[in-house]
């Protein structure tokens, strides 16, 4: 079992900067990947940026590549998510994940989630 507590989000302005968080406990392993995935109102969850276990691999959705950074320490067992140049449409639940697999990471298929952190980008 891994445990997964995400934390980081608030209320920011249009073009402001958040990093979010995800602290892992548990059955902990070098060997997940990590991904960050959000969900607004009334929409579906969706992907927004991913981390291999392996080779330094990072994904990242369109709508915020260039913006949005997705980073590790291993030996804190976190993920972060640094966001920049935010813009009120990234307002959502912040959920990060794990999944021990190097596939597919813009998936759903995820075998751990933390309880979300809501972001809130005002224009």
């Amino acid at each position: 079992q891994v445990q997964l507590v995400g934390s980081g989000g608030g209320l920011v302005q249009a073009g402001g900067s958040l990093r979010l968080s995800c602290a892992a406990s548990g059955r902990t392993s070098r060997n997940y990947s990590m991904g960050w995935f959000r969900q607004a109102p009334g929409k579906e969850r969706e992907f927004v940026a991913a981390s291999a276990w392996t080779g330094g691999i990072t994904y990242y959705a369109d709508s915020v590549k260039g913006r949005f950074t997705i980073s590790r320490d291993y030996a804190k067992n976190t993920v972060y998510l640094q966001m920049t140049s935010l813009k009120p449409e990234d307002t959502a639940v912040y959920y990060c994940a794990a999944r021990s697999s190097l596939v597919d990471l813009k998936g759903l298929d995820y075998n751990y989630w933390g309880q979300g952190t809501q972001v809130t980008v005002s224009s």
